[in-house]
C-alpha cells in the first residue's frame, strides 16, 4: 500500500498517515492471512525521526512549503511548475513499480497542483484493481470555503471514477462532514466514518527524558510553526500552587520564537523543542493548553486530561470548528485567539487542576477500526497486501 500526504505546513498530515501504518502493520495480516507492506509518501526530512511500523518505509519526495504567495518549493532552487513535474513523475515511478492493493491519500485527492492526477490515473488503467481511498479530518474547513474548493478543482468525474471510499477520521455525531457539503455530494454515498484515531497513537513510545517530579500541566502547540503566540502566552502564564509546567514548542517552531518562549517562562515552566511519548505525558498531566490542530485534539481526546484549546482561526476555521464542536459535547474548553493573556490562562489551569474530563461516549477508536475497513476493500486471492 502507499499512503500520500502532501505536507506543505505542519507534521499533521505525515503523523496521521504514520498512524495509519501502524495499526495496519499490526492488525491488518491477522484479518487477510498475509504480510503487508507499504510506502509513506512525504516531503518532510523530519518525518524521517519517526520510528516506522514493520514492512513499511519512506518515499521521499522533494519538499514544498506554503508562503503569502502559495506553494513554493521548501529548499529546492527550481521554479514550482518544475518541482511538482518532478514529484509527479517519482509519484509515478513508485506507484507503477510497486503495484500497490491500495492508495490511500491524505486531505488533498489529487495531491499538490494536481500533481497525482496522471500517476493515480495511469495506475488505475494498468491496474484496475487497486483501491483509492481519500482520506479527510473531520472537519476541513467553512462548508462554503470546502464547496468552493471542490468547484475550483473542477475534477468530478475523475473522481468519481477514481475513489472508492472516502474515510473520515471523526465521530459523526460531533461534525457531520458529510451534511455540511464539506464533502462533495459526488463522493458522499462512499463515506465511511472512522471514529477519531485516538487511542493507540502510541504503541510503541520511546523512553522519555522528562520526568516530572511534582503534578504538572503541558502547553503543546503541533509541530510549532504556528504556535508562537499560543506558546509565548502560555509560559508565561501563573502556574497552580504545587504544579510545573512543560511548554513544548515543536521541532518546527523558528529559533527566534522558541527563544522568545524561553524569554517569557515563568520559574515554575520548562520550555523544550520536544519530548518523546508525549501522548502518555498528556494522559498524566493535570491539564493541557493545545492549538486545535487534528493530531493534537487526538492525543487530548485518548486521554481524560482537562483541555484548553486555542484554535488557529486563520487563514481556515478547521480548528475553530472542531474545538467549538468538541465544546458543545463537554471534550475541551475553547478560548479564542483574541481573548488569549497569560492571566486568562492562568485562570483556566487553576480551575482545571481541580478535575478531570470523561470523553468515553465519543468514538475514539478509528485507528482500530481502518484495518477492518481494508480487509473489506482489498481481494482477498492477493499472496501480499502492499
Amino acid at each position: 500500500m502507499v499512503l500520500y500526504s502532501h505536507d506543505s505546513q505542519g507534521l499533521g498530515h505525515v503523523r496521521r498517515n504514520l498512524a495509519l501504518a501502524h495499526h495496519l502493520s499490526l492488525a491488518l495480516p491477522r484479518l487477510v492471512g498475509r504480510p503487508v507492506s507499504g510506502l509513506l509518501a512525504t516531503g518532510l526530512p523530519q518525518a524521517s525521526r519517526f520510528p516506522l511500523p514493520d514492512g513499511f518505509d519512506w518515499l521521499a519526495l522533494p519538499g514544498i512549503t506554503k508562503g503569502e504567495r502559495g506553494y513554493r518549493p521548501r529548499h529546492l532552487d527550481a521554479s514550482m511548475e518544475s518541482l511538482i513535474d518532478l514529484r509527479s513523475h517519482l509519484l509515478a515511478t513508485a506507484l507503477l513499480r510497486f503495484r500497490p492493493h491500495l492508495v490511500v491519500v491524505d486531505r488533498h485527492p489529487l495531491g499538490v497542483r494536481k500533481e497525482l492526477r496522471s500517476p493515480l490515473k495511469k495506475l488505475r488503467r494498468r491496474h484496475p484493481d487497486t483501491r483509492v481511498v481519500l482520506g479527510l479530518r473531520e472537519v476541513l474547513d467553512a462548508p462554503r470555503v470546502a464547496a468552493r474548493e471542490w468547484s475550483d478543482l473542477g475534477e468530478d468525474e475523475f473522481l468519481a471514477g477514481l475513489v472508492d471510499e472516502v474515510w473520515v477520521y471523526g465521530d459523526r455525531s460531533v461534525h457531520d462532514t458529510a451534511a455540511t457539503g464539506e464533502v462533495p455530494a459526488l463522493l458522499r454515498d462512499r463515506v465511511r466514518f472512522t471514529g477519531y484515531l485516538a487511542h493507540g497513537r502510541d504503541l510503541n513510545p520511546v523512553p522519555s527524558t522528562w520526568d516530572a517530579s511534582v503534578p504538572f500541566i503541558i502547553t503543546t502547540v503541533g509541530g510549532g510553526s504556528d504556535g508562537a503566540d499560543v506558546a509565548r502566552v502560555a509560559a508565561a502564564a501563573p502556574v497552580p500552587e504545587g504544579h510545573s509546567h512543560l511548554v513544548v514548542t515543536g521541532p518546527q517552531m523558528p529559533a527566534a520564537d522558541q527563544a522568545a518562549v524561553r524569554d517569557a517562562a515563568g520559574p515554575a515552566t520548562r520550555v523544550v523543542t520536544s519530548v518523546n511519548g508525549l501522548g502518555p505525558h498528556l494522559g498524566k498531566a493535570a491539564a493541557v493548553v493545545s492549538m486545535g490542530g487534528y493530531n493534537s485534539v487526538c492525543e487530548i481526546l485518548a486521554t481524560d486530561t482537562p483541555a484548553l484549546v486555542v484554535p488557529r482561526e486563520s487563514p481556515r476555521t478547521e480548528q475553530l470548528i472542531r474545538a467549538r464542536s468538541l465544546r458543545r459535547v463537554g471534550a475541551l474548553d475553547v478560548l479564542r485567539e483574541r481573548d488569549l493573556t497569560p492571566d486568562a490562562v492562568g485562570a483556566w489551569l487553576a480551575e482545571a487542576v481541580t478535575r478531570r474530563c470523561d470523553r468515553s461516549t465519543l468514538l475514539r477508536d478509528g485507528l482500530a477500526r481502518v484495518p477492518h475497513l481494508v480487509a473489506s476493500l482489498l481481494d482477498k486471492t492477493q499472496e501480499t497486501v502492499a
